[in-house]
C-alpha cells in the first residue's frame, strides 16, 4: 500500500471550495499530489458556446441565474460551515501542496506539464471537458469527480436536478473513467444522501462532495493499484445544465427548492 501511496497524482481544476475539499482529502492520503488550476473561463465565451448549443434565450437566462443567485451565497454560509463540520472536511487551501497555473487543460503546456510530472493517475473535478487531442496525450488513466448520479445526470447541476424531477434517491455524487463524452465514461464509485431543507444551488455540490471524498479515495486507489472495476454507465442518460432564471425562481418560490 505504501508502494501506492508514493504514486504521483495530478489533480486538474479550476479550484474553489469544492474541488479544495478534494485537494486536501486526496492530499492527505497520498504522497505525491500535484495540483493542475485552470484560468478562469469568460462569460462572453461560455454565453456564445451555451446559445450555439441550446439558443440565445436560453443562455441567457441561464447566466442570469449564475449571476443573481450569487447575490443569495452569503445567506447559506452557515449551511455550508455546517457540512463541512459534519463530515469533517476542510477547504483550506494547503500552501505546501504544489500548484502550477495553467490556460486550460487542453493547452499545449499543461500536457507538457503532466508529461514532466509523469502522474499515474489524472483527477479531474471542476474543470473544462478535455479535447480529444488531449485525452489522447494522456499516458495514464484519467478519472473525474462528478456532483451528479450518471447516466441519469450527467453535466451540471445534479442534485439540483434529482430534486426538481422528485428523485432524491439519485441526490449524489459520481467517480468516473473519463472518455470522449461528458460524464460518459464507465463508473468506479457512486455515492448518496439527503440534502436538507436549507440546501441550495450554492450548498448541494459542497454537500455532494464533503459527503464524496471516500469515493474519489477508493477510486484513486484503485487506479494505482491496478486494481479498477469499472461499470457501464446504463440507464436513462441525461446531460443537464444550469437552469434558466424563469425555472430557478418557479421551482424556488412555489416548491422551495433553490
Amino acid at each position: 500500500m505504501e508502494a501506492v501511496r508514493d504514486k504521483s497524482i495530478v489533480i486538474v481544476t479550476a479550484g474553489g471550495r469544492n474541488p479544495q475539499v478534494l485537494i486536501n482529502a486526496l492530499n492527505a492520503r497520498f504522497a505525491k499530489v500535484t495540483v493542475l488550476i485552470e484560468q478562469p473561463e469568460s462569460k462572453t465565451l461560455f454565453l456564445k458556446r451555451r446559445a450555439r448549443k441550446l439558443g440565445w434565450m436560453t443562455a441567457a437566462g441561464q447566466l442570469a441565474t449564475m449571476v443573481v443567485s450569487k447575490f443569495g451565497k452569503r445567506f447559506t454560509e452557515q449551511r455550508a460551515e455546517d457540512i463541512l463540520r459534519d463530515y469533517g472536511v476542510s477547504d483550506a487551501v494547503d500552501p505546501a501542496v504544489p500548484v502550477i497555473e495553467i490556460e486550460s487543460i487542453n493547452s499545449t503546456s499543461a500536457i507538457g506539464h503532466i508529461r514532466r510530472i509523469g502522474p499515474a493517475v489524472v483527477f479531474l473535478v471542476s474543470c473544462r471537458l478535455l479535447s480529444a487531442p488531449t485525452l489522447a496525450a494522456m499516458s495514464c488513466p484519467v478519472i473525474n469527480f462528478h456532483a451528479g448520479i450518471n447516466p441519469q445526470y450527467r453535466g451540471l447541476m445534479g442534485g439540483y436536478w434529482a430534486r426538481v424531477e422528485n428523485d432524491e434517491e439519485n441526490f449524489g455524487a459520481t467517480v468516473h473513467l473519463v472518455d470522449a463524452g461528458v460524464d460518459t465514461g464507465d463508473i468506479l464509485y457512486q455515492s448518496r444522501m439527503t440534502p436538507s431543507k436549507s440546501d441550495t444551488l450554492h450548498t448541494y455540490p459542497l454537500l455532494q462532495t464533503a459527503a464524496s471524498t471516500d469515493i474519489a479515495i477508493r477510486a484513486v486507489e484503485d487506479v494505482l493499484s491496478g486494481t479498477v472495476k469499472p461499470l457501464p454507465a446504463n440507464g436513462s442518460s441525461r446531460q443537464w445544465y444550469h437552469p434558466p432564471i424563469w425555472t430557478w425562481l418557479w421551482n424556488g418560490f412555489t416548491r422551495g427548492i433553490w
